[in-house]
C-alpha cells in the first residue's frame, strides 16, 4: 500500500533444569553456541531487542501491563566523533509482535529523558499504560554522588546522586520517518529531483515520546529506584540521605501524599518491588557490611483503610558469601527471580528461589535459569508470565571480546520451573 497524500516534505513538518548447587559449568563455551540447549527446559524463542549499533549498552527493562510497550535505560551510540553520554537515559519502545503473538522485536525507542541527566528505574502505571515513571536527575548530575555498593575496589558500584527525584509523566507518540526514508529522502534531494517521493506505511515510525513530565516529589537526597503497588495507589521506593550510603525503602501513597518508611536496616536496603497482590516486597540489602547484597522479602502492615503502615514480619531468603541482587516477583507470586554471582562473579546468572521461604544453606533449593557466559541479570516478565525480559552479555561478538549489555527476552516456562524447584526442595527436605 502506498501513501499517496502525505509527502516527505510534509511528514517532516510533522512533530537445563539443575540444582544451583551442583550445577556443571562449561568449561570453555562460546559466547553464543551452548546457552540455547543448556536453557531450553525453561527458555525458548529468544529475541535480542537491542543492539550494539543503537547502544553501547542497555539493561533494566519492564513491560507495560498490556505488554505493548517496555521501558529501559541505554546510553546511546554517539555520533561519529563525539563523545558517549557518562549516564543513563530512559527510554521507551513498542514490542513488536508477529500474528501468533510472538515478540519479534521492538519499534523505534524514544528518549523519554532529558539530555545529559542520570536516569534509573523506569515503571508503568498499572492501570494507564501510557503513564511512566523513573528516577532521574533532570539535569548534569554535580559529580558529588555518594559512592554506594561496590565490589572489588569499585569495579561493580552504583551512585546515588543527590539531585535524583522520581519523575512522572505520560507518553504519546510522534510521527517520523524511518532511518531508510530519510536517507532516501537525503539522496531524492540531493539527485535534483523537485518530485517529491511517495511514501510506503513502513516509512512512517511513531516514537514515544515524554509529556508533562514531573517530579512526583521533591526532597533533599536521593529518591528512586521506584514502582507502583498493583492497583496503582502506592510508590515503592528508595530513599539516601544525603552524603550517606544508609539507604531506606519508603512507600508513597498517592491518596494523601504521605510518605511512611518500611525498612530502615543499617547499610543499603533498595531495588523493591511488591508481589502482584500488593501484600508484601521483594528487595536486596547489604546490612551486613560486607558489600554482599542479599535477598529479603516482607510482608506489609494495613490499616482499616488500606494505608500501608509499616512491616509485618521480615524474611531473608538468601545468606551467603555471594553478591544477591535485582530480585522479581513470578506473576502468580510463587518465586523469585534474581542475580547472583553463585557461579562466579564475572558471570552472574538468573536463579529462581521460593517467595514465601526462609533461607537455609542445607534445606533452601536454588534452581539455575541461565547458562549463558557473562552477566544475566535483573528479570522481568509480561503480566500474563509467558515471556521473561532481562540484561544478558550474550550473542555475538568480536574474537577475544565480551558482548555488551543488552536486553533479551525469551518465552519462559513457569511451570517447568515451578515443576522443577518443587523436586528440587523435596530432595533436600530432611525426613522427619
Amino acid at each position: 500500500m502506498r501513501i499517496t497524500t502525505l509527502t516527505i516534505a510534509a511528514l517532516c513538518a510533522l512533530s537445563a533444569p539443575s540444582l544451583a548447587q551442583d550445577a556443571p559449568l562449561n568449561p570453555n563455551p562460546s559466547w553464543d553456541d551452548q546457552w540455547p540447549t543448556l536453557e531450553s527446559d525453561y527458555l525458548t524463542d529468544y529475541v535480542q531487542l537491542t543492539h550494539s549499533e543503537q547502544f553501547i549498552k542497555a539493561g533494566e527493562s519492564y513491560f507495560s501491563p498490556d505488554g505493548k510497550m517496555i521501558i529501559f535505560q541505554a546510553i546511546p551510540v554517539p555520533p561519529e566523533g563525539e563523545t558517549a553520554e557518562a549516564h543513563y537515559a530512559m527510554y521507551v519502545a513498542g514490542v513488536q509482535r508477529d500474528e501468533q503473538g510472538n515478540i519479534t522485536g521492538l519499534g523505534p525507542a524514544g528518549m523519554v529523558s532529558s539530555p545529559s541527566s542520570a536516569n534509573t528505574c523506569g515503571w508503568f502505571h498499572p492501570n494507564e499504560p501510557m503513564k511512566i515513571l523513573f528516577g532521574s536527575t533532570v539535569t548534569a548530575p554535580s559529580g558529588g554522588e555518594v559512592a554506594g555498593y561496590q565490589r572489588e575496589n569499585s569495579r561493580y558500584s552504583w551512585q546515588f546522586p543527590v539531585e535524583m527525584d522520581i519523575m512522572a509523566g505520560n507518553i504519546k507518540m510522534r510521527y517520523d520517518l524511518s532511518d531508510e526514508a530519510k536517507a532516501r529522502a537525503k539522496a531524492h534531494k540531493e539527485s535534483g529531483d523537485t518530485n517529491p517521493p511517495q511514501l510506503a506505511m513502513d516509512d512512517i515510525i511513531s516514537v514515544p515520546e515524554l509529556t508533562n513530565a514531573k517530579p512526583l516529589w521533591q526532597r533533599e537526597g536521593y529518591d528512586a529506584e521506584g514502582s507502583w503497588s498493583p492497583d496503582g495507589r502506592f510508590v515503592l521506593y528508595t530513599q539516601l540521605e544525603p552524603g550517606t550510603n544508609n539507604g531506606d525503602i519508603w512507600v508513597y501513597d498517592t491518596t494523601d501524599e504521605s510518605h511512611t518508611p518500611l525498612v530502615t536496616a543499617d547499610g543499603y536496603d533498595g531495588g523493591p518491588f511488591f508481589s502482584p497482590d500488593g501484600k508484601s516486597i521483594c528487595y536486596r540489602s547489604d546490612r551486613r557490611g560486607d558489600n554482599l547484597l542479599q535477598i529479603f522479602v516482607s510482608t506489609l502492615a494495613f490499616d482499616d483503610s488500606g494505608k500501608i503502615t509499616g512491616v509485618e514480619e521480615e524474611l531473608q531468603l538468601t545468606d551467603n558469601e555471594h553478591v544477591n541482587w535485582c530480585p522479581f516477583y513470578t506473576p502468580d507470586g510463587k518465586y523469585l527471580l534474581y542475580a547472583t554471582s553463585e557461579v562466579s562473579h564475572g558471570n552472574y546468572e538468573i536463579y529462581a528461589i521460593d517467595a514465601k521461604g526462609t533461607y537455609d544453606p542445607e534445606y533452601t533449593a536454588r534452581l539455575r535459569i541461565t547458562q549463558a557466559r557473562g552477566f544475566d541479570g535483573l528479570p522481568a516478565f509480561t503480566s500474563d508470565g509467558q515471556w521473561m525480559i532481562w540484561t544478558a552479555q550474550r550473542g555475538a561478538a568480536p574474537e577475544g571480546e565480551k558482548p555488551g549489555s543488552q536486553l533479551w527476552t525469551a518465552k519462559v516456562d513457569l511451570e517447568a520451573i515451578d515443576r522443577d524447584y518443587q523436586a528440587a526442595q523435596q530432595k533436600l527436605t530432611p525426613n522427619d
